[in-house]
């Protein structure tokens, strides 16, 4: 054998060497994963031939549309998918080979090797123990302390996690915490036991956008200061944006393209990357307003003050809110946790009455009306909520989930003319004629939206309030719903007060905007200025908070806060 021969195998021997080390460092590896349910209708591929891994202290972002399999692969990394599941292929955490391993050692990985953060904080929280308790009980699963100990490190975690007063949160239930206290508790129990792996599965979906960055910087934190490798699934660009080192991109079960975060984001490949990209809100950087809408209010509160509760544990919800929607206008509500926009959103809906000041509905004060006439009343205004599974009637179908305000209010209507009616609104928000013998539960969380918004309209409503129908969809099917219900506004000519923490959404959708803080409105204008050129440091600091797709854009961001900070 030549010198340059030898030379040329020392070479490739390094090489191996190299990528041998590399894989027994990585605290996740994916290889040849494949996944698939078994039904009463026959068998359902959800994952196939999947590769993946995760270094310590490296953050890997699963992206794609519901249903593309990210929370599958999520789920199968800690052996978690329900008994129906055939796993093949392997999955290695911190050392362990998870497909084909006993649930007793599976028990021991959880929690110490590797956590999961889960989107919904109030599923994962039992709501009758209190949150110090159960921290201090995974942290007693897995290490030999005693209880005292267990709880003097769970008022600690709950420190590091930035939850305020933590010794007298600590004997709190999950109830009294806000959405982002949850889930600071969520991630406070994910980290006890400082695992090399943490899968954070839509960890800020359904917050604000300052709790949300307050969030990422926690689990960046954690990533730079123990090593911590993060697997983040997610259909937030703006998140990935911001937190991610490297984007996997999951389409029908497959990943179609992955790579450094810059490289997905700003030049992605794949025509279905470029097409998820293309349907993330925004916010503009300039634009104008539109013009005012004419005509009497259809719904106004003036000086309206909501308190929850007596004596000093007193919440004051709403403290003289003023705010009115027109005819055919869409007005943003927007807000952190609890600055009261979905209780001003109630208000409106009657669902919850004053303490002080009025609700004028359709120019009739909706305090001083009673019995049928407020049925009446209330007939002319549509609801879409944040959840459909929990609005929607699982006993029922489609046709009778949207039906029902019908048989409510039209009890004269024939049989005939509901079904045509049901079909009729079907129609309006694109769902086929056939999906209506199903059941809520047989439909994706986009068609399950849709149906919310056709009961919404199968009345013909002058008011449509909507409380954050599209904060749980991914960004292709938002931009969906979005498009319907803008559509059907043009044509039907409702009038829309719209709430929502996503603030490019309400620049996209509203004419005008209320920023609400602490009960209060801290400002209200036509959208465009309001958003570009706010008055209020609040209303800068929401905006600011905005993470937009592009993570260069982002990491200067993020080193001007630190300079900011320091000065």
């Amino acid at each position: 054998m030549s010198g340059a021969e030898k030379d040329a195998e020392a070479e490739a021997a390094a090489e191996v060497g190299t990528a041998a080390e590399t894989a027994a460092e990585r605290v996740l590896e994916v290889e040849g994963l494949g996944v698939t349910f078994g039904t009463d209708t026959g068998d359902v591929p959800a994952v196939c031939d999947i590769a993946l891994h995760v270094q310590p202290g490296e953050t890997l972002a699963l992206v794609g549309e519901s249903g593309s399999g990210k929370s599958t692969v999520a789920l199968a990394a800690l052996g978690l998918l329900p008994g129906n599941a055939r796993v093949s292929g392997r999955i290695t955490v911190g050392g362990t080979q998870v497909v084909g391993t006993g649930e007793a050692e599976l028990a021991r990985l959880r929690g110490r090797t590797a956590s999961m953060v889960f989107q919904e904080p109030a599923t994962a929280l039992d709501p009758l123990t209190r949150v110090g308790a159960q921290i201090a009980e995974v942290i007693r699963n897995h290490r030999p302390l005693s209880r005292a100990e267990a709880a003097r490190e769970a008022v600690e975690l709950l420190r590091r996690v930035g939850i305020p007063e933590p010794e007298r949160r600590a004997s709190a239930f999950p109830f009294q915490l806000s959405g982002g206290q949850r889930q600071r508790v969520v991630i406070a129990m994910a980290i006890a036991n400082s695992p090399d792996l943490l899968i954070a599965d839509e960890p800020t979906t359904a917050l604000d956008v300052t709790v949300q960055a307050e969030i990422l910087d926690l689990l960046r934190g954690l990533a730079a200061d123990y090593g911590t490798g993060v697997l983040l699934v997610t259909h937030n660009m703006g998140v990935v944006a911001d937190f991610a080192d490297r984007v996997a991109v999951m389409l029908r079960g497959e990943i179609v393209e992955t790579g450094p975060v810059e490289q997905v984001l700003l030049r992605p490949s794949h025509e279905y990357t470029q097409r998820l990209l293309a349907a993330v809100p925004r916010l503009a950087l300039s634009g104008e307003d539109a013009p005012e809408r004419e005509g009497a209010s259809v719904v106004e509160l003036r000086d309206v003050s909501v308190r929850f509760g007596r004596g000093p544990s007193a919440v004051q919800a709403l403290d003289g809110v003023t705010l009115d929607v027109r005819p055919g206008e869409t007005v943003g509500l927007v807000g952190e946790s609890g600055s009261g926009k979905s209780t001003a959103a109630r208000v409106a809906l009657g669902l919850i009455p004053p303490d002080a000041g009025t609700v004028s509905l359709f120019g009739t004060d909706l305090g001083r009306t009673r019995g049928r006439r407020r049925r009446a009343l209330l007939s002319g205004v549509g609801v879409v909520f944040q959840d459909p599974v929990a609005s929607l009637d699982a006993r029922m179908s489609v046709a009778e989930c949207v039906a029902e305000p019908l048989r409510m209010h039209r009890r004269g209507m024939s049989s005939a003319d509901r079904r045509a009616r049901v079909a009729e609104v079907l129609e309006l928000v694109r769902l086929p004629k056939e999906l209506a013998a199903r059941g809520p539960r047989e439909l994706s969380g986009g068609q399950r939206q849709r149906v919310s918004l056709a009961r919404s309209l199968v009345l013909e409503p002058r008011l449509l309030v909507a409380d954050e129908p599209t904060s749980a969809l991914d960004v292709s099917v938002q931009r969906t719903v979005l498009e319907v219900i803008a559509e059907l506004q043009r044509e039907l000519g409702f009038a829309c007060l719209f709430v929502s923490h996503d603030l490019a959404v309400v620049q996209e959708f509203a004419q005008r905007v209320v920023v609400m803080r602490a009960g209060r409105v801290e400002e209200q204008g036509p959208t465009m200025s309001t958003l570009l050129r706010p008055r209020s440091d609040y209303t800068r600091r929401l905006i600011a908070a905005v993470p937009v797709p592009d993570p260069v854009v982002q990491r200067r961001r993020r080193a001007q806060e630190r300079t900011e900070a320091t000065a």
